[in-house]
């Protein structure tokens, strides 16, 4: 009897055991299985991920390719036609690139495709390993939206973003002066602010020449100066002279070189004609609306008045040799790139100014075009006396202050010639820039494409 109980309980204990291995090996049979499972998971996840990426990157490099120092539409160009010059602006980039694209039949363009897709990595054999194709479409007068593949090995990720027209947050009417070449301040000249310094800062480029400013005698500027020119500013300014300084102090402290260029305003003169209703110019000292048209070269000999817009063609050498009094605005037509100075309007004597807010309702909406004094691009502008207080910017290619010239400028002085720009003699020049908001009338400024992160999404996948 004794034998027997044992041996049932041998027989128990290896059922027992075989249970017990049996579950086990299910265990691990199901381990296996998950981890396979989250192993594939993971491997899906990372080629997501890879993919994902992928089109990021594809998405980076067209907000490259998008931005303002490659991509930029005149302020001119009507709302309806900034797709068509933005497209336009966009394919000069990829060209420059060497990117492959096309346009379909609704106009929108293709950056790559499926089967030809823009390359960002190859593998050891030279095929694609990540590549990304994407399309360019107009979202209305808004701006535009971009939608992106980017493809792996394995799998494919497609991104959809939005970006929208705008424009710079700097223009050069945010510095008292700002000159595309040099400034000199030779003599006994000053640039100040009327309520603080800053009124009177100075903005240069002088990409072509390294003497971008010369600050010599008793000369001073108040303000800051900023020069895009990259070289150092002890080789490429000129302090020196008796009581020069710049920002109030007698080194250049106060001076920045390298700084990012800013935007030169579109001088959209045109904008003026329609305004010029008086007739073409015959004779005489009282000119109201008129026109100087082209070749006329007129010499004033006597004192001037002018009432509403004085709208000079291009070309033209108009002398001021007596006192200017005028309510409104002058005007030439020039090119802003034309530096040859076989334009210009020179004045000679004092200039009494006041805005065209003071005309008369007669003058209609011509009352409201304020912040500018004289717009001509194309045009050298010379000043050789006292103008008490001018209504608003001075704009031309080539300014100079001479003799005994000075006095206040609601505005901004703008010179868009890579020549020297030149203050000499007794030339005293005060700004007056506190209150202004918008541009002066007349000006544009470029639409530039600004990214809108918040428009950022990922396409489901089919």
């Amino acid at each position: 009897m004794r034998t027997c109980k044992q041996s049932k309980r041998r027989g128990v204990a290896l059922f027992a055991a075989l249970i017990f291995i049996a579950v086990f090996m299910a265990a691990s049979a199901g381990m296996l299985a998950m981890s396979s499972q989250n192993t594939l998971a993971a491997a899906n996840l990372q080629a997501g991920n890879l993919a994902r990426s992928t089109a990021e990157s594809g998405l980076e490099l067209v907000r490259y390719w998008m931005k303002d120092s490659s991509v930029t539409i005149p302020g001119s160009v009507p709302e309806n036609e900034r797709y068509g010059r933005l497209v336009d602006e966009l394919k000069g980039v990829l060209d420059d690139h060497q990117i492959a694209y096309t346009t379909n039949d609704a106009g929108h363009l293709l950056i790559g495709s499926a089967d030809d897709p823009v390359v960002l990595e190859r593998d050891t054999n030279g095929s694609a390993k990540r590549s990304f194709y994407a399309t360019v479409s107009p979202n209305g007068l808004q701006g535009v939206n971009v939608q992106i593949t980017g493809q792996t090995e394995q799998l494919s990720r497609t991104l959809r973003s939005g970006f929208t027209y705008g424009t710079r947050p700097r223009t050069v009417f945010d510095y008292g002066v700002a000159t595309r070449g040099p400034l000199m301040l030779i003599g006994n000249t000053a640039l100040d602010g009327v309520t603080i310094a800053s009124e009177s800062d100075v903005y240069i480029e002088s990409l072509d020449n390294n003497n971008a400013l010369a600050v010599e005698g008793n000369s001073q500027i108040a303000g800051k100066v900023s020069i895009v020119n990259p070289g150092d500013a002890e080789d490429i300014v000129s302090l020196k002279g008796g009581q020069s300084s710049i920002g109030g102090e007698r080194n250049l402290t106060h001076v920045s070189t390298g700084v990012e260029a800013t935007e030169f305003p579109y001088p959209n003169t045109k904008h003026f004609e329609t305004y010029a209703t008086g007739g073409d110019y015959t004779g005489g000292s009282t000119l109201e609306n008129v026109v100087i048209k082209a070749g006329t070269n007129p010499s004033f000999t006597s004192d001037v008045t002018i009432t509403g817009v004085l709208y000079v063609e291009s070309p033209n050498v108009v002398d001021f040799a007596g006192n200017v009094n005028i309510t409104g605005i002058i005007v030439g037509d020039g090119d802003m790139n034309d530096h040859s100075q076989t334009n210009q309007m020179i004045f000679r004597g004092n200039v009494s100014s006041q805005s065209v807010g003071e005309l008369d309702e007669s003058f209609g909406s011509l009352r409201d075009e304020t912040g500018t004094f004289l717009m001509a691009p194309g045009f050298f502008l010379s000043f050789g006396g006292n103008f008490g207080t001018v209504n608003g910017a001075i704009v031309g290619n080539g300014v100079e202050f001479f003799g005994n010239a000075g006095g206040t400028i609601e505005g901004s002085v703008i010179n868009y010639s890579p020549e020297p720009m030149n203050v000499t003699g007794n030339s005293d020049l005060y700004f007056n820039r506190s209150g202004i908001e918008k541009l002066p009338s007349g000006f544009v400024q470029d639409v530039i494409i600004h990214y809108n992160s918040g428009s950022y999404s990922e396409v489901a996948s089919l």
